[in-house]
């Protein structure tokens, strides 16, 4: 269980060097973690710190390109060093103790499994408690709800490399929506699945959600709806019309309601 020699955390980076740093000291694991930080374009380039029981390296894009090309490049990078596992995790945010261990363990166990979110606590960018993600866990309930909610939060994913390889990688064809077109691609062969506990302080930056990006991921996540579409499954035609009322009402409202109900449903 200890084992992490063929796991890499995977973390594109634009600037936030403090944020890396932080991010990257909240893993807590028996075993020396391997990591791979894909620095798209950041102005002065992010410097690999020295945390012990961590192996990083950096791979420096030669300009910004976005998160889909950053993840894409990482990907690549680490099929070419025959890592078996990527873990996901973003700048700013925090990994519970065992995470890597826990996933890798599950991966192990179930071969069908090519994509493993965890639950995760949502936090202000103080750290304050604002809600908690329990998405579905086992196979067979994603499926059922892939398109009518979000059944993995993208930062808490570990990730079978050469599956990803072998459905395309990350791509920008739908811009904002990286994740959700690689899953969507996943499952067309292999299993998703969460561990149904806690493994990431996922923090929530109202101010860096521009309103040109929320409704590119919109737009996005409505193609992949359709493209993707089950015409006799009403919880796909749910999604759809879940992803209109995105676009049309303003985030802050749609923001505050899921925030309530999501509470609601922690205290139930």
């Amino acid at each position: 269980m200890n084992d992490l020699s063929d796991v890499a955390v995977l973390m594109p980076a634009f600037n936030g060097q403090a944020d890396v740093e932080r991010t990257l000291a909240s893993f807590s694991e028996a075993a020396t973690v391997n990591v791979l930080i894909v620095d798209d374009g950041s102005a002065p380039p992010i410097v690999a710190p020295v945390i012990g029981g961590m192996c990083i390296e950096i791979l420096q894009m030669p300009q910004n390109g976005g998160i889909e090309r950053a993840l894409e490049a990482g990907v690549a990078a680490l099929a070419a060093r025959g890592v078996r596992y990527a873990a996901r995790i973003d700048a700013g945010d925090l990994a519970t103790p065992n995470r890597l261990a826990k996933q890798r363990a599950y991966m192990e166990a179930h071969p069908r499994v090519a994509v493993l979110g965890m639950w995760t606590h949502v936090v202000s960018t103080k750290g304050a408690p604002l809600f908690d993600l329990m998405p579905p866990a086992e196979p067979a309930a994603i499926r059922r709800m892939m398109l009518a909610r979000t059944c993995f939060t993208h930062p808490s994913l570990m990730l079978r490399v050469d599956a990803v390889i072998e459905a395309g990688n990350y791509r920008a064809q739908y811009r904002a929506a990286e994740d959700l077109d690689l899953i969507l691609r996943l499952l067309q062969q292999h299993d998703g699945a969460n561990l149904p506990e806690f493994g990431l302080f996922y923090e929530l930056n109202e101010s860096g959600i521009s309103a040109t990006k929320r409704r590119a991921q919109v737009m996005s996540t409505l193609r992949l709806q359709l493209r993707h579409l089950r015409v006799t499954h009403p919880l796909d035609w749910a999604g759809v019309a879940k992803s209109v009322a995105h676009l049309v009402l303003p985030y802050r409202a749609l923001r505050g309601l899921k925030a309530r109900l999501l509470k609601r449903a922690s205290s139930a």
